[in-house]
């Protein structure tokens, strides 16, 4: 091969002017590194000062060759870093006859490692002692003025820099000069951190595919990714430079390694029709007009009709004794929202006793519970989605008069909580007692004679309520739209009694019911969840045609906004049937939102379905 077909083509000079015919002088190299496509990799830079030094990078591809070659002109930003422009926040100066560089930007444009400590900074072969304006390479002492600080700036001398990288440093007309370096060959230890894109430019809102390939040298496993800058869609136009970083499985991490992609054009998607063509169930997305659709108004369909009994006060019992208690036959379904308020530990129970002449058997259809947890956010969402996944239960057969737990929590330390839900169905009438007992109390029938009847807290529900499924039917017309639940109004709370008082009670946020919603004309629709009391945190469970699936909402964290709602679903049938219980723990009202999702005229209609 001949020799001139190693050498990198001509670039031009910052100024567009560079003389031809030149000589450049280079070092072969028999390896070549991977391609960086638009990138370079930097190290130790600030995210500010790599921002800067890349916001002038061309789009394309440029090969890493073994060699990084920096072309600069005196008093100029502008440089060339293998022909791509890249910009110097710091010109590039002549100081007492010596063309200087700036120091770390210069590092970070050839790739090169610039670690440092206590006044003290190494690049190769050179030592810098920033605080006395000194430099020594490979230990010998150089000429005074081969470092300065102007402007804040750390200055070096470009030939004391070329000489430490043994770098060839060329010149035509003693204004722009050509630094060749040989490429970092970094640490052989540590894992390399690779990527790439589909393209390199993209329309705003254009989907932006990424493929991960990073490696470690001796095959250790990939254990934690970190990515700076990446998003799925980019919605404004610009150029944006994306960084990953990897660490292995005995903890070495990566350099950062960057690719550099341009948003331009006409728009293809805006972030709220990206988000119906390609967010996933439990993903959050912006919509700043979701308040002002219109409510399409579900009719009452008949239903399964039973009790539910909540007991949520005492929130915080002080002291062991009884929650609430109340005699049912037949089906109902508990819910129990309780924490540990005792000083010390305890549990919570739920006990059935048979008030027949006659064995009674007592089935547990569906439980869901979270216990222990000091986090009040999670106790709803956990709960459903154990309940949503649990299938037939346990069966207790209950004598005359015999007392057994349908429900026993694990052990709740001081200030934990529960939240249990459970479906029942009984053949005879029982009488069922939720209780809080300290860890050394057994709960026998003893000791259920002596436990006191704690009173309400004055601020939380407990009681008996009719309708423990509220079934409800709508038709879809004009989009979108949306339903709101438990609001009080449009969704009416429901009221019932306290069994031990005697008193009327309003179950506000109807916690513990189950809607059961059926959506006809839902087929290219989405839905999503608008939290519009504050943070919410639970599941749904939707059936689809042949599909059934439990989603947890969100994804992950907390939905917050009103404005940002959070994907259920997208159905492919006309009729969408959704259970929805409200979640303990969290806000009402919350509104289910419905989308069309089929793909909008004015964007594009480009959808990309490939995501490695």
């Amino acid at each position: 091969m001949p020799l001139r077909s190693l050498l990198p083509l001509p670039t031009r000079s910052p100024a567009d002017q560079r003389p031809r015919g030149r000589t450049r002088l280079l070092t072969l190299l028999a390896l070549l590194a991977p391609p960086t496509q638009g990138g370079v990799v930097t190290v130790g830079l600030t995210a500010g000062l790599i921002a800067g030094l890349t916001a002038g990078r061309a789009q394309g591809v440029t090969s890493a060759f073994g060699s990084v070659q920096l072309t600069f002109t005196l008093d100029q930003t502008g440089t060339f870093v293998n022909g791509d422009p890249a910009t110097l926040l710091a010109a590039p100066r002549v100081v007492g006859g010596r063309t200087m560089l700036p120091l770390r930007e210069t590092a970070a444009l050839l790739g090169q490692p610039l670690p440092g400590a206590a006044g003290q900074v190494q690049l190769a072969r050179l030592s810098v002692d920033t605080r006395q304006n000194s430099a020594s390479l490979n230990g010998t002492a150089q000429p005074a003025g081969t470092v300065a600080t102007l402007g804040g700036v750390l200055y070096v001398s470009a030939r004391t820099l070329a000489d430490a990288l043994n770098a060839n440093l060329s010149t035509d007309d003693g204004r722009t000069f050509t630094l060749t370096a040989l490429r970092n060959g970094g640490n052989p230890l540590i894992p390399q951190a690779r990527f790439s894109t589909d393209k390199t430019t993209y329309a705003p809102g254009e989907r932006v595919v990424y493929t991960e390939y990073p490696f470690d040298p001796d095959g250790a496993d990939i254990t934690a990714r970190r990515w700076t800058n990446r998003q799925d869609a980019y919605f404004q136009p610009g150029t944006y430079t994306v960084g990953l970083t990897v660490t292995n499985s005995r903890g070495l991490q990566s350099q950062p390694f960057t690719r550099t992609i341009r948003v331009e054009g006409t728009p293809i998607d805006t972030p709220l029709t990206y988000a119906l063509k390609y967010a996933l169930p439990g993903d959050s997305f912006p919509d700043p007009q979701v308040l002002s659709y219109p409510s399409a108004t579900p009719t009452t369909a008949e239903g399964p009709s039973y009790p539910l009994l909540f007991s949520d006060s005492p929130e915080v019992p002080a002291q062991s004794g009884v929650l609430y208690q109340d005699s049912l036959s037949g089906r109902a379904r508990l819910l129990a929202y309780h924490l540990n308020g005792l000083g010390r530990p305890a549990r919570l129970y739920v006990m059935a006793r048979n008030l027949e002449s006659r064995p009674v058997e007592v089935r547990s259809e569906r439980l869901g519970e979270t216990a222990p947890t000091r986090i009040e956010g999670i106790l709803g969402q956990v709960t459903l989605l154990e309940y949503f996944a649990s299938g037939g239960g346990t069966t207790l057969n209950l004598l005359p008069g015999q007392t057994a737990a349908v429900y026993a929590s694990p052990t709740l330390s001081a200030g934990s909580g529960v939240n249990v839900m459970q479906d029942l169905i009984t053949s005879g009438r029982v009488e069922l007692t939720f209780l809080m007992l300290e860890d050394a109390l057994p709960p026998t029938a003893q000791v259920m004679q002596q436990l006191p009847y704690l009173r309400p807290d004055g601020k939380h529900v407990r009681g008996t309520f009719p309708g423990a499924v509220r079934s409800l039917r709508v038709n879809l017309s004009a989009l979108p739209a949306r339903i709101v639940i438990g609001d009080g109004r449009v969704d009416p709370a429901l009221t019932g009694t306290d069994a031990l008082t005697g008193q009327s009670v309003r179950l506000s946020g109807n916690y513990g019911v189950l809607y059961d919603l059926e959506v006809n004309g839902a087929s290219g629709t989405a839905v999503a969840l608008s939290p519009r009391g504050g943070l919410y945190r639970g599941a749904m469970n939707v059936q689809d045609g042949p599909i059934t699936q439990t989603i947890k909402l969100p994804r992950t964290g907390n939905a917050l906004k009103p404005d940002e709602p959070v994907l259920l679903w997208r159905p492919q049938s006309d009729r969408l049937n959704i259970d929805f219980v409200p979640s303990s723990g969290s806000n009402l009202p919350i509104s289910l939102v419905f989308y069309r999702a089929r793909t909008l005229s004015g964007f594009g209609g480009l959808i990309k379905t490939y995501q490695p």
